[in-house]
């Protein structure tokens, strides 16, 4: 993603993260990878839906934690995995 357009869409809207309900993390087993991979992944800023470059810091068998930047800034979110491309 260019990251001029990732600047444009992300200061017109809030980043989207998954909500403390639909992560289930009380019930569902979470791993974290101390290296985390490379991933691309789509996010949504406020209804805009951006495809990203991120580290995959954390996943269960449904969500992925995710990591990016936009700018200087480093931005973290809760996706659904299937929003989640790796290589290979």
């Amino acid at each position: 993603m260019d990251d001029r357009i990732l600047q444009r869409v992300a200061s017109r809207g809030i980043l989207q993260s998954l909500t403390k309900e639909e992560l289930e993390l009380d019930r569902r087993p979470v791993t974290t990878d101390p290296r985390p991979a490379r991933v691309q992944a789509w996010v949504r800023f406020g209804a805009e839906p951006l495809l990203v470059d991120a580290d995959l810091c954390m996943w269960t068998d449904r969500a992925a934690a995710i990591r990016f930047r936009v700018g200087d800034q480093e931005r973290r979110c809760w996706v659904w995995s299937g929003a989640v491309l790796r290589d290979g």
